[in-house]
């Protein structure tokens, strides 16, 4: 299974993950005759395999290389992760992925664990991945993992598509910002940013932040508290709306509209509206909200000249459960970020 495995990646980590996406694109069709543990354990030894290159390459003297081979058995590792449902071999590959990380921050790629002062709240951790380019002080944004997932989980998928990117990212756990009450994420995420802001090699002007799953919602939630963020991947306040909905439709015990459609548009898009930054709402897959009120709500920003754009990641589904093109999502979040917060700004 190993060998079936290899025409879907090559040595590189471009074509790694381009061999990934196409997987996950067809893995209905992989998984017909073949469960998804058994392409679970084909693409652990794609990581392992690419692990095995990385250590040559550094006894090499290669550590370019070696950093390559490293980001690609990420990738691998990632995939194997989401395909496999034993608990055990699940937890063996999130080892092998911070192992990984482990490796790669070693070999100087800007990669570091940093204290986040919480105000009045205890410290907390995050992980702290410098921009690789030109700039002195490049743009960056702060990443949210999602309510099932820790930091170090998100940042070992996202490494291998932010760091040919120009921008510094910040990862943290959802259960650090996470509010107990009203307000306290805001007051978290806030210091993440003045953290950030404080940091030399970061731009102020140009942070921009990314929520995972429920995670969006917090992040449309700081965008609208903090004017500093530049850029938002939120869920644009869907999620708020949905549970208004379904509490108004409970309440009048119907399942019909009960508003009228200039109405509800204007309810919808409250929350977007106090937002003054282009927004990007991920819809299905790892979203959370559905895919008709984000059109709805994404004419509704039309209309009104709202910066608000979607991307509907492909979710496929084997036998067992549904999983998103994870490769695609990262490469259409962290483009339009890129393009947000690096090529807007230089135009």
């Amino acid at each position: 299974m190993a060998c079936a495995a290899w025409p879907y990646v090559r040595g590189d980590l471009a074509s790694t993950r381009r061999g990934a996406a196409a997987f996950l694109d067809n893995l209905g069709g992989v998984c017909g005759a073949t469960g998804p543990e058994a392409w679970a354990t084909s693409w652990t030894n794609i990581g392992d395999a690419h692990s095995r290159i990385a250590d040559l390459r550094v006894d090499e003297g290669a550590f370019d290389d070696a950093t390559e081979a490293w980001l690609s058995a990420l990738t691998a590792f990632e995939v194997a992760r989401r395909l496999d449902e034993d608990d055990r071999q699940r937890d063996d590959v999130s080892a092998k992925l911070e192992m990984g990380i482990q490796r790669i921050g070693s070999l100087g790629l800007g990669l570091e664990r940093v204290q986040i002062a919480g105000g009045d709240q205890a410290e907390f951790q995050a992980h702290y991945l410098a921009a690789s380019g030109p700039e002195l002080r490049a743009p960056a944004v702060i990443c949210i993992s999602s309510e099932e997932e820790i930091a170090i989980a998100l940042l070992g998928r996202i490494l291998p598509v932010v760091t040919t990117r120009g921008m510094s990212i910040l990862v943290v756990s959802h259960d650090d910002v996470s509010n107990r009450w009203r307000g306290q994420s805001e007051t978290l995420l806030s210091c993440c940013l003045d953290y950030l802001s404080d940091r030399p090699d970061v731009d102020p002007t140009r942070i921009g932040v990314y929520g995972e799953g429920l995670s969006a919602v917090l992040s449309t939630d700081f965008a609208v508290s903090d004017r500093r963020i530049a850029a938002a991947v939120c869920d644009g306040g869907l999620w708020n709306w949905a549970r208004t909905l379904t509490s108004v439709r409970w309440m009048t015990r119907t399942a019909a509209d009960v508003v009228g459609e200039d109405v509800a548009s204007v309810r919808r898009s409250r929350l977007v509206r106090q937002l003054r930054c282009p927004v990007l709402v991920v819809v299905g897959g790892r979203g959370t909200v559905s895919a008709s009120e984000a059109i709805k709500l994404q004419a509704d920003c039309r209309a009104a000249r709202i910066d608000l754009e979607l991307v509907m990641p492909r979710t496929t589904r084997p036998p067992s459960k549904g999983i998103d093109n994870f490769v695609t999502s990262d490469d259409c979040v962290f483009g339009w970020l890129e393009r947000k917060l690096i090529h807007s700004s230089a135009s």
